[in-house]
């Protein structure tokens, strides 16, 4: 099993629809687990974040904010910042493979076709890229 940690700064929704996504698109057919955290967690996930992934049919059951602090170990093939911000911010994690940084905007306080939009661009960005690092390797 590949292990691959998506970071952004509050983990309440670009991180956790990423965490979503690899896990539906990459789970099963590359044998990916994805997990989030944020550098600075608010706790709670954001309504909108979880309704963009109910209404593509992912599930949304298992999700939840929380902090680097929160992961057992950082054993990961891969390491994804998608907030230009915490690239800059992130620490060094050690036992990390790999890492890559692909920026998304923040929906946050924004409409609900914001949310749409950035669950789209990942679909379109970093699912082919997460395949490309460690489905095809």
């Amino acid at each position: 099993m590949k292990r691959v940690l998506i970071i952004d700064h509050g983990n309440a929704a670009r991180s956790i629809m990423a965490e979503a996504l690899i896990n539906h698109y990459l789970g099963k057919s590359c044998g990916i687990h994805a997990e989030s955290a944020g550098l600075a967690p608010k706790g709670t996930i954001d309504r909108e974040a979880l309704r963009a992934l109910v209404e593509d049919g992912i599930e949304t059951g298992l999700l939840r904010s929380k902090g680097l602090d929160d992961l057992p170990d950082f054993a990961y093939d891969l390491v994804v910042t998608v907030c230009d911000n915490v690239k800059e911010a992130c620490p060094t994690l050690p036992g990390v493979k790999k890492e890559l940084h692909i920026g998304f905007v923040d929906p946050e306080g924004k409409p609900f076709v914001a949310y749409e939009r950035e669950l789209h661009q990942m679909k379109n960005l970093l699912i082919p890229r997460i395949k490309e690092e460690l489905c095809e390797a």
